[in-house]
């Protein structure tokens, strides 16, 4: 019935202008403004942190409907002038609406560092993952930071009817060498966790192994929860670091630094 409702209000805005009607359809995928923002993004973030031995970043997911929130978000991470980048771990609209992901694309633009956005399973209803493409890029790309990759993955393998290969092995195993004398360090960062109804949890052990291939793989980041959740998934001693819907007002932020790593939950 949400959806019913929800669509009531986005479908079939209609503008009457003498004798002509135009019908702008929320599924047009008609992208206004700056496109391919990750990608833009990514070079900011390696140039910033090129030779930071120690270098913070942000963390946040699932911002949905939730745009006030979201902005207030936006304004607390612009406060703390230690943060050298931000990664939004998807879920950034709530039906794949075209002006859903303008919406949030124009307040993740207000942050004063660069950030990054991966796809979340809500993001791939109706035409949502065109758009995605169009706006912020493919839905799998790594960068480094420091010295330290981060691979972003598209994890929500249900919304794709298990007729595309998610979690993409080819990619995560091209990552084990690609640009391999920048990074000596690794994390992986997905919407959907292993062993969620979104996962293909067909392959979770599989996924697991080629992750843990990547050089040091420090820790993994996912969102699709909506709540703080830090658990050793697979009990190999690898920590999977669940964030927090913008509803919920917490994020964290990590440092990384040479030898080690730490995080904060903050409130907002």
């Amino acid at each position: 019935m949400r959806f019913i409702w929800a669509m009531v209000g986005l479908l079939g805005l209609s503008l009457v202008s003498c004798d002509k009607v135009f019908d702008v359809h929320p599924y047009d995928v008609n992208i206004k403004g700056e496109k391919h923002v990750n990608a833009k993004q990514i070079v900011k973030i390696e140039e910033a942190t090129k030779d930071k031995a120690t270098f913070r970043f942000a963390f946040i997911s699932d911002s949905h409907q939730w745009l006030n929130d979201l902005s207030d978000e936006v304004s607390d991470i612009n406060r703390r002038a230690d943060i050298d980048f931000v990664i939004h771990g998807g879920d950034m609209t709530d039906f794949g609406g075209t002006q859903e992901f303008l919406w949030t694309r124009d307040r993740l633009k207000k942050l004063n560092k660069p950030f990054v956005a991966l796809l979340g399973n809500h993001d791939c209803l109706g035409t949502g993952t065109k758009a995605y493409r169009v706006t912020f890029g493919h839905p799998d790309f790594a960068f480094i930071a420091g010295r330290v990759k981060f691979v972003c993955l598209n994890t929500n393998a249900i919304e794709y009817d298990y007729s595309q290969p998610v979690p993409n092995f080819d990619f995560i195993k091209a990552e084990w060498t690609n640009r391999a004398d920048e990074f000596d360090r690794s994390v992986v960062c997905m919407h959907a966790p292993p062993f969620t109804e979104q996962f293909n949890n067909n392959v979770a052990e599989p996924f697991n192994d080629y992750i843990h291939k990547l050089p040091q793989l420090m820790f993994c980041l996912d969102g699709h929860g909506h709540h703080i959740r830090i658990q050793d998934l697979y009990e190999d001693g690898t920590i999977f670091y669940m964030t927090a819907s913008a509803k919920e007002r917490k994020y964290y932020i990590f440092t990384i630094t040479p030898d080690d790593y730490s995080y904060e939950i903050i409130d907002f």
